[in-house]
């Protein structure tokens, strides 16, 4: 009887300003959520990719118009607004493509151990961040 009468767990709605924001998302957490911001990211940016494609191979005096729009900008962009959304992209393929082999090889593996998830999830972190600085260093000129 005295199992009936135990209270039951209350559950409530959470609020997103003030719960959110005192919660510590595991290092795993971040790496998906990062995952996902860099697969839209992806998509977004689908049409400049396609702009940039189109210049580069249609012929020599359009590759010549992208190099120097990557120069000295184009229309109302700056050279420097381009370099930055170019780097977002690098980022975002860098993180989208390491967290991805991350995922096949815990579903091929099946290593889903907490000790694991930290670990990958900050050589996957390390590793795009290091290889998009690298790729930044190339894109401004710096090498």
């Amino acid at each position: 009887m005295s199992e009936l009468s135990k209270k039951r767990p209350e559950f409530r709605n959470i609020n997103a300003f003030k719960d959110l924001t005192t919660y510590r998302l595991p290092l795993a957490g971040w790496v998906s959520i990062l995952h996902r911001v860099s697969g839209l990211l992806m998509f977004v940016l689908l049409p400049f990719i396609v702009w940039i494609f189109d210049r580069s191979v249609t012929s020599e005096l359009s590759y010549e118009s992208l190099t120097s729009a990557f120069s000295s900008g184009t229309g109302i962009y700056g050279a420097w607004f381009l370099k930055l959304v170019s780097l977002a992209l690098i980022w975002a393929y860098m993180h989208h493509m390491f967290a991805g082999i991350r995922h096949l090889y815990m579903d091929r593996t099946h290593k889903v151990d907490k000790a694991f998830g930290k670990s990958s999830a900050a050589a996957t972190l390390v590793v795009s961040l290091a290889l998009t600085l690298v790729l930044a260093a190339k894109l401004f000129g710096v090498y």
